[in-house]
């Protein structure tokens, strides 16, 4: 009653805002949106911590503070940081009286600790690199600590004078001599990603790397879940690390255990999955020690194999699947209280479900469907989540455990959205040519009038293993386009996640094949809508949808506008030059010297046919889909005076990030839009930040 009373409370005090007129969601709406993040629930069971970000457009940066909650909706939402800067992350002890934080406000990215009981965060680390990640140890004693280290360093003096002797060089070169020399955005540059134990309190002993050797533990990752936790007695830490010689060409992890007292360099860690040649990790200890749960893929290799759900026995070295009969990706999951039974997410056809399965054995039984889910916690008997929808930024929820009285536990945006007009959100499904389902998102204009025609843009996704769900997205939102007057249809063919793993696997060395006929299926079904301009439809997608729109380019002339966002131009030259090489090895079948997939799917080969304009958007520090691909793909549209324009970012990588990009971006494909499609005008403020190299 107390939660339904403050939805009200709410509602009420933004009554002013429902008086105004509702304004579209376009990119400088939008950039108000506060941003719930991370989040902790207290041991007790009562209460949220929860992070809360602010971008900031003009200084090209966000801000971020720590709110806290009570799970029961008593009181109102509490900021328990300045938010000044940027605050993370938070962190309960185990005895519930100290919440502990990432903060950069010393300058780097160290742990801060705030007593509950009153006055403000003291600084409790001063690692010499910063700190990427951490948990508390049960006992209090201790925080697990990630961080990018050198790996030859055994303490902080040493980590502490390397990282002096570098930034004092005046020499700026690289040398490599093995490959994953840099990794997504960033260079390797001699250091790995170590998990060390750092003092919690004076008392607790010297820090200590649990993880020596020139590896990565925990492993990169682009997402996902923790790669450690520690025992409930505090005596063990359990991690994932890919123990192939080429990282570059494995998709390889395995859980090793090691003692959380360990000293560095002594009795080495304990492999307990090496029977699996594919990846396991995101482990989790059970309440009562008995098991360690993780996720495991079976096909080495391959990153988009099916997530399961494995159980470790630690008593025995056992290992058994919860979920071998579950089609879809077992995604965040959390341990019930009593250890009986695992609540994990799952995507399923384009939306989020929340299962609890049982430890004993049976079948996974769904607790809930709705929007997408961004990680999970378990409070008593009940799940707190983050979860959005097409129409909603993400907000923390509350859900009984048995499915039971679904809640919303914080209404961050609610003044903001009650002064938004969004467009309606609806599903299509069409029949693709072997009689597959094929799904999409259609998101309308906002004031949608059914006798007009409107412009459309066909949105296609990234991965190629990925999908359009029902969440909000900050990067490519169907509600911000559809605020510029398109409608907006978001197709999920062959290769989408969420639809089972048969229906996932069929992109695979048929990159432009079967799914580009899906695409072509569910563009017809686009323009059959009554109230779509059939003469002004454009394309736009980044990454594989970036790589299907260059192939769209040589292959038909349906669309009026393209945009392609980090595509790739030519398949052999980004075979060699991605750093996750077991990628383009996967998906061609080989390599580019015994394996025809790389001409036969590249869309240089047809480069000869482009004749829609095109707007061509790469960045520099983008390590997948390097920064040559884009402009291989602008300069082959000038040549032949196809009329395209580049942006790019050189301080960006695969994604645009930072507010004050994120608008000049928004805002660049809104112009190119508005020329070729007729759309709303852009932000010529906006426009003017572009600093321009030719005209």
């Amino acid at each position: 009653m107390k939660l339904v009373r403050w939805a009200v409370l709410g509602l009420l005090a933004c009554a002013p805002a429902l008086m105004a007129a509702p304004k579209p969601l376009r990119f400088e709406e939008s950039a108000r949106i506060r941003r719930v993040g991370g989040f902790s629930v207290s041991p007790d069971g009562r209460r949220v911590a929860y992070a809360v970000s602010t971008p900031d457009v003009d200084a090209n940066a966000s801000r971020s503070a720590i709110w806290m909650v009570n799970l029961d909706g008593s009181g109102e939402p509490r900021r328990m940081s300045s938010g000044e800067k940027r605050d993370s992350d938070p962190r309960f002890s185990p005895d519930g009286r100290r919440l502990a934080f990432l903060s950069n406000r010393g300058g780097s990215s160290q742990i801060w600790v705030l007593d509950l009981s009153g006055g403000d965060p003291v600084q409790a680390t001063t690692f010499p690199t910063e700190v990427n990640g951490f948990t508390w140890s049960p006992d209090g004693k201790w925080f697990i600590v990630a961080s990018d280290v050198f790996p030859d360093c055994t303490d902080t003096a040493c980590l502490e004078s390397s990282l002096k002797a570098r930034q004092a060089s005046k020499t700026k070169a690289r040398i490599a001599e093995r490959l994953l020399f840099r990794r997504w955005d960033s260079w390797k540059d001699g250091l790995r990603s170590h998990l060390w134990r750092v003092p919690a309190r004076p008392d607790a002993g010297p820090a200590a790397d649990l993880t020596p050797g020139d590896h990565d533990a925990p492993p990169f990752a682009v997402g996902g879940g923790t790669d450690w936790d520690v025992s409930p007695d505090s005596a063990e830490l359990v991690y994932a690390s890919n123990p192939d010689e080429n990282e570059a060409l494995s998709t390889n992890a395995d859980l090793f255990l090691v003692p959380l007292m360990g000293a560095a360099g002594g009795a080495p860690a304990k492999n307990v999955t090496s029977s699996n040649p594919a990846f396991d990790g995101s482990p989790r200890y059970s309440p009562d020690g008995k098991w360690i749960a993780y996720r495991a893929q079976k096909r080495p290799g391959f990153e988009a194999d099916r997530f399961r759900l494995m159980l470790y026995e630690r008593a025995t070295g056992k290992i058994r699947g919860l979920t071998e009969t579950f089609d879809f990706w077992v995604e965040d999951f959390r341990w019930t209280p009593d250890s009986k039974s695992i609540v994990y997410a799952a995507e399923v056809r384009g939306r989020a479900m929340l299962y609890r399965v049982p430890v004993a054995g049976g079948e996974p039984v769904p607790l809930w469907t709705g929007g997408g889910i961004a990680a999970l916690e378990i409070a008593g008997p009940r799940v707190v989540y983050s979860t959005s929808t097409l129409s909603r930024a993400p907000e923390l929820w509350t859900i009984g455990l048995d499915g039971a009285a679904a809640a919303a536990l914080t209404r961050v945006n609610d003044g903001i959205f009650a002064d938004l007009a969004l467009g309606e959100v609806s599903e299509r499904f069409t029949p693709a040519s072997d009689g597959a389902r094929l799904q999409a998102w259609v998101v309308k204009p906002p004031f949608f009038d059914p006798a007009k025609k409107y412009p459309a843009v066909f949105f296609i996704h990234g991965g190629p293993q990925g999908a359009w769900q029902d969440s909000w997205s900050y990067r490519w939102n169907p509600q911000i386009w559809a605020a510029y007057g398109y409608v907006v249809y978001a197709a999920n063919p062959r290769g989408s996640t969420g639809f089972g793993q048969q229906f996932l696997d069929a992109i695979s060395g048929d990159w432009a094949g079967l799914v580009y006929d899906d695409l072509m299926r569910q563009a017809d079904d686009l323009q059959s809508l009554p109230y779509v301009d059939r003469a002004k439809v454009g394309a736009a997608g980044a990454s594989y949808g970036g790589y299907m729109v260059n192939w769209i380019a040589g292959h038909t002339d349906r669309f009026a506008a393209l945009v392609s966002h980090d595509g790739t131009f030519d398949l052999a030259g980004k075979a060699l030059e991605t750093e996750e090489l077991w990628f383009p090895k996967w998906e061609f079948h080989g390599w580019p010297w015994n394996s025809d997939q790389y001409v036969k799917w590249n869309p240089m080969e047809s480069a000869g046919n482009f004749k829609t304009p095109t707007l061509v958007i790469t960045n520099e520090k983008d390590y997948r889909v390097p920064f040559g691909q884009g402009l291989q793909m602008f300069t082959a549209l000038q040549i032949q005076k196809v009329p395209s324009k580049l942006l790019t970012f050189p301080d960006e990588g695969h994604w645009v990030l930072k507010p004050g990009n994120s608008a000049l971006w928004h805002n660049v494909i809104m112009d190119w839009l508005h020329r070729y499609l007729g759309g709303a005008e852009a932000d010529p403020k906006a426009l003017e930040m572009v600093y321009s190299v030719t005209k």
